[in-house]
């Protein structure tokens, strides 16, 4: 008698209980793994966080100028609170980054 990896005689047909037992074994693994953060993310790739971190980075800075202008126009004080709010822009772009640089890879 040959025998195959599952240790079923292949001139027998495969028993259907056993069939079931694997896709339930399968799906009980990929439950496992999402509810673990194991399985990979559709749409969640290297590019896209590049593109989170420039976006942060553009965000931070541009965000803090527009505030600081602004403010700068209302109260007349030209240089000041652009440069405060500017700083305050990187301060919280840097943070992000850092924050989500430092969850857990897939």
């Amino acid at each position: 008698m040959t025998e195959d990896e599952s240790g079923q005689d292949q001139q027998l047909p495969k028993d259907a209980r056993l069939n079931s037992l694997d896709e339930r074994l399968r799906q009980a693994q990929l439950d496992e793994k999402v509810r673990t953060g194991m399985a990979r993310k559709p749409g969640d790739s290297d590019y896209q966080k590049g593109n989170r971190v420039l976006a942060d980075l553009i965000g931070g800075l541009v965000g803090g100028a527009v505030i600081g202008w602004a403010l700068d126009q209302l109260f007349d004080t030209t240089p000041l609170l652009l440069l405060v709010f500017l700083f305050l822009g990187i301060g919280v772009a840097f943070r992000n980054i850092i924050r989500n640089s430092s969850r857990r890879p897939d």
